[in-house]
């Protein structure tokens, strides 16, 4: 008798179980995405298993505690924002219009659902493990893609992609900071303004990375795209 055959029947009801269960981790990072929209960021396990239509111990079967839901949450949303990242920085190959796209992108996707935002940077939870930050998983998934795609127009250019992976990540860091202190402060202006803002500041620095050497080139303004 072929052992693997005889297997196969419990492999595929392990398979079908497994896959149950994803699903239903999948349903509830749903809700409480769904939950945090409509109760702000301070939402609680039981306005959660309500709008998934359950009961807090069978969110707890799928999840150990809050803190393995909030890490669910916050994977969810960065690969939401990292996805809408690389779609808008690969409509161009120009490094300034990339610098925009990122900052414009990051930018409109906060503000489309900021509970969701202040959710994920905002949340303090004394359960979870201090090695295990999704903030920082977070920022780091987002700057390493703005690095890649900054790395591969260097690439084209025949530039050195040196700086790619920390421009990467200081950008990102320059527009979080900024983000925050504009939720907090209530949107004291538009987000294409503020959005115009931090693309000049950031193109300073890049273009000085991504541009001929200024000695070589007739003087031009540092707001220029070139």
């Amino acid at each position: 008798m072929n052992t693997e055959t005889a297997a196969s029947p419990r492999d595929r009801r392990d398979s079908r179980w497994d896959e149950h269960r994803r699903a239903r981790r999948e349903q509830l990072v749903d809700a409480a995405l769904a939950a945090v929209g409509k109760h702000g960021a301070g939402v609680g396990m039981e306005e959660i298993a309500a709008e998934a239509g359950t009961s807090k111990t069978v969110v707890y079967r799928h999840f150990t505690d809050r803190s393995e839901l909030y890490v669910a949450v916050c994977a969810r949303v960065a690969e939401q924002l990292t996805r809408k990242l690389r779609e808008a920085m690969g409509s161009s190959d120009h490094p300034r219009q990339m610098v925009t796209a990122a900052v414009e992108t990051y930018l409109a996707f906060i503000e489309a659902d900021p509970e969701v935002y202040r959710f994920v940077v905002g949340q303090a939870l004394a359960d979870r493990p201090v090695d295990a930050d999704p903030i920082s998983s977070l920022s780091d998934l987002v700057g390493d893609e703005v690095g890649a795609l900054v790395g591969a127009a260097l690439t084209s250019a025949g530039q050195d992609t040196a700086a790619a992976a920390p421009w990467g990540h200081g950008v990102i860091g320059l527009v979080r900071a900024a983000a925050d202190w504009w939720l907090r402060a209530d949107r004291p202006m538009p987000r294409t303004e503020l959005a115009t803002h931090l693309t000049d500041l950031a193109w300073l620095g890049l273009r000085g990375v991504v541009a001929p050497d200024p000695s070589t080139q007739t003087p031009a303004s540092p707001m220029e795209e070139s």
